[in-house]
């Protein structure tokens, strides 16, 4: 089982399983456990997986936050893939979700998650990372606070560096 790390540093086993989406003329199958499932599997599936607390939606970087935007309080987990380091939509995800939509659960990056990106990932509201296998996971907690102080504001501090410094 694959290792998670959480927003303060720390590693846990992952018990969540990214169900991929099926091949086609195939159905949907989950597996025992928690799962996550693609996002339009689940929207398609609602009435099936409405409430069910071991399963989770994962999201495409392409899609919309807004397909969720109904049942984002229901949700246990969601996930937003990055399918390459370089595509940065899963940040506007993260912030929409968080800001826009009030998602309060556990929200993941999953996909080519690099160590460079945590923090980053963590100011936009990301709470907990699967990075790419061949990173070093221990190295983990230093990048998640690699910069001790940020100009910008962000899920994790509203006030921008200006505004912290004249109150």
């Amino acid at each position: 089982m694959p290792d998670i790390v959480n927003q303060d540093g720390s590693i846990r086993a992952d018990d969540w399983t990214v169900v991929a989406h099926p091949a086609e003329g195939e159905s949907l199958v989950l597996p025992d456990g928690n799962c996550l499932i693609p996002a339009e599997l689940w929207l398609a599936g609602k009435d099936r997986f409405l409430g069910k607390a071991g399963v989770g939606v994962w999201l495409e970087s392409h899609e919309e936050p807004h397909l969720l935007a109904e049942v984002v309080s229901k949700l246990p987990l969601i996930a937003v893939n990055f399918p390459k380091f370089s595509d940065g939509r899963g940040y506007s995800t993260a912030r929409l979700l968080r800001e826009r939509y009030g998602y309060q659960g556990e929200l993941r990056a999953i996909g080519d998650v690099l160590l460079d990106q945590l923090q980053f990932m963590k100011r936009c509201g990301f709470d907990s990372y699967a990075l790419r296998p061949d990173k070093d996971i221990s190295k983990a907690a230093r990048c998640l606070n690699f910069f001790s102080n940020t100009y910008q504001a962000a899920t994790d501090n509203d006030q921008p560096l200006f505004r912290r410094r004249a109150g």
